[in-house]
C-alpha cells in the first residue's frame, strides 16, 4: 500500500492544504476531491488551477482559502502554465541548487476535456513533471449547467433540456482517458472522493514518476446533478457501484482496475438519486436508458479484457 503510515481518514485531514470559510457550495464533490488530492500530495508543493468553480470560490480578492502557492489561469492553459512552472523550477535546480517542487494542475471537465485539451496534449506530448486533475462534474457548472464533451447521453443541462425535441444531450460522454492514454505517458488513473485510499494511493504513485501524470475524478455536482447537499459521497459511491465510473489505473501502458465490482448495482440506482437523469427511467425514454447501459457495459468489458493481458 502506497499510502503507508496513513491508516484513518481523520490522519489525512491533518495534512489539510484548504483554509475553512471558502465559497463551494454544500457537498460540493469539487471541493471534497480536491482537498483529498492535497493531503495525499508530497510537499513542497505548487498548485496551477484553471478558471472554474474551483478557483471562483476558493480566491476571491482578496481572500484565499488555499495554504500553498497557488496560480489562476484562464479556462484553457493550465496544462501550459504548469509546463512553464515545472521548466523554470528544473533551471533553478540545476543553477542554484534549489530544492524542486511537486505541481498539480487542476481543471474542471470544461477546461479539460473541451477549451484545454489543446494544451494538456501539448504537455503530455513533451513530458513535463507534473499531475494534471481533471475534477468531473459532467457539465460547464460555473456558468450555468451547460452541457459539455463530459456529458452523458441524456442528461439534462440548460443547453440540451429535456422537451419534446431532444431528451437531454444527445451524444456519449468523451471518453478522455483514452485520448490521455494514447500520449503514453507514464501514469493515468480514474478516482472517486467516494474511495479515499484508491485516491491517495493514485496521487503518490502519479508523484512517484518522472514525468506527466493525469488523475481523472469524479466530482457529483448537488447544483447540476440535482441531488441533496448531504448525498455527495453516496452518490459518488454509487457511480462506482454500478460501474458507471470504473476505478483503474494505466501504468506505462498496463491497464489495472483497482477496484473490481464483481456483483454491480443496476445503473438505475445511480440514475434515479439525480434530477438531471432520473427522467431516463421513464418507460418513454427506455431506448435511451439502453444505449447509456450499453455504453457502460461495453467499457467495462473493454477495461476486463485489458486488464487481463497484464495481469
Amino acid at each position: 500500500m502506497l499510502v503507508g503510515e496513513i491508516k484513518t481518514i481523520k490522519e489525512l485531514y491533518g495534512l489539510d492544504l484548504i483554509a475553512p470559510g471558502h465559497r463551494a457550495c454544500a457537498g460540493c464533490g469539487a471541493l471534497i476531491a480536491v482537498r483529498q488530492i492535497l493531503m495525499a500530495s508530497k510537499r513542497p508543493l505548487i498548485v496551477v488551477s484553471a478558471t472554474s468553480c474551483l478557483e471562483v470560490t476558493s480566491t476571491p480578492y482578496p481572500q484565499t482559502m488555499w495554504k500553498t502557492p497557488w496560480v489562476h489561469l484562464l479556462f484553457e492553459n493550465a496544462a501550459t502554465a504548469a509546463s512553464g512552472i515545472e521548466a523554470a523550477l528544473k533551471v533553478l535546480s540545476r543553477k542554484y541548487n534549489r530544492q524542486e517542487h511537486y505541481i498539480i494542475a487542476f481543471g474542471g471537465d470544461g477546461g479539460t476535456f473541451d477549451i484545454g485539451i489543446q494544451a494538456l496534449s501539448g504537455a503530455l506530448e513533451r513530458g513535463h513533471r507534473f499531475i494534471y486533475v481533471c475534477y468531473d462534474n459532467e457539465a460547464y457548472m460555473n456558468t450555468g449547467i451547460q452541457r459539455s464533451g463530459a456529458t452523458p447521453l441524456g442528461a439534462a443541462t440548460t443547453t440540451s433540456p429535456v422537451g419534446t425535441k431532444i431528451v437531454g444531450k444527445t451524444q456519449q460522454k468523451k471518453d478522455l482517458m483514452e485520448i490521455v492514454v494514447a500520449h503514453r505517458i507514464p501514469y493515468a488513473a480514474t478516482a472517486s472522493p467516494s474511495h479515499w485510499k484508491d485516491l491517495v494511493n493514485k496521487v503518490r504513485k502519479a508523484q512517484s514518476y518522472d514525468g506527466p501524470s493525469f488523475i481523472h475524478v469524479i466530482a457529483p455536482c448537488t447544483r447540476g446533478w440535482y441531488f441533496d447537499t448531504s448525498e455527495t459521497i453516496k452518490v459518488a459511491r454509487l457511480a462506482v457501484e454500478t460501474r458507471y465510473w470504473p476505478l483503474y489505473e494505466v501504468e506505462n501502458g498496463r491497464y489495472r482496475i483497482t477496484h473490481p465490482v464483481p456483483n454491480p448495482k443496476p445503473l438505475e440506482e445511480f440514475l434515479k438519486v439525480q434530477r438531471r437523469l432520473s427522467h431516463l427511467l421513464l418507460p418513454e425514454n427506455a431506448e435511451i436508458l439502453e444505449s447509456l447501459k450499453a455504453y457502460v457495459n461495453e467499457r467495462w468489458e473493454r477495461l476486463q479484457k485489458l486488464s487481463a493481458c497484464f495481469a
